[in-house]
């Protein structure tokens, strides 16, 4: 497995860097997207609710690997150009960010409502109550589920080989076909993913006990 590992080691290190690239773009803004999302199904305001439902509902109930594969062949086809590597990671945003409107919407509803209304009487907007009342609370109630999310997020990552993406799997699969040590590259692979995801569980974990 060393011998394995060193001998191709930059193309280990290169499908790494390209996974933790689109992880990390894809976190930011699957974060961003997802709690505006949250924020719309709650709005007072009855269509911009559907909105928010109809957005979550549909990303959540397709594959990934669908809607990577509409960025990949159908955009580019239709719209304009874009390589496997966006095409991956526009897919994974655009899933993860159901998820986590989702999430951030429980995290939203566990606040009392007083909170809100409070808020309000104070002269506030419902956007202003929302960004420096609710939401601060909200974002501490579901710290947990969100960590899951991000861990998921990493590995679904993986969905970039079916796309070329150049991404870990993409790497391995390469790697596997050239030199037929499957086993051995697979486990070095998922290494890899766990140097990525364990950092990242151990921080949410630090980061609820701190909050709590």
């Amino acid at each position: 497995m060393i011998n394995l590992l060193s001998s191709n080691w930059h193309a280990f290190i290169s499908g790494f860097g390209w996974t933790l690239l689109s992880s990390v773009l894809a976190l930011f803004f699957s974060l961003i997207i997802g709690s505006l999302f949250a924020i719309l199904e709650v709005v007072p305001n009855k269509f911009l609710r559907i909105i928010g439902n109809v957005y979550v509902e549909i990303f959540r109930n397709i594959p990934l690997l669908v809607i990577t594969m509409f960025f990949y062949l159908v955009i580019p086809l239709y719209i304009v150009k874009i390589n496997g590597f966006t095409a991956g990671t526009i897919g994974l945003t655009i899933y993860t960010s159901a998820f986590i409107a989702e999430t951030v919407r429980a995290g939203i509803n566990s606040v009392d409502i007083g909170q809100m209304e409070a808020a309000r009487s104070q002269g506030m907007t419902f956007w202003q109550a929302m960004r420096y009342i609710v939401l601060p609370q909200a974002f501490k109630y579901v710290i947990p589920p969100l960590g899951n999310q991000f861990v998921n997020l990493v590995k679904n990552s993986s969905v970039l080989a079916f796309v070329a993406g150049f991404d870990l799997m993409y790497q391995g699969n390469a790697i596997a076909s050239q030199t037929f040590e499957t086993v051995n590259t697979y486990i070095i692979v998922g290494l890899f993913y766990l140097i990525i995801t364990l950092p990242i569980s151990y921080y949410m974990q630090h980061l609820e006990r701190k909050l709590a």
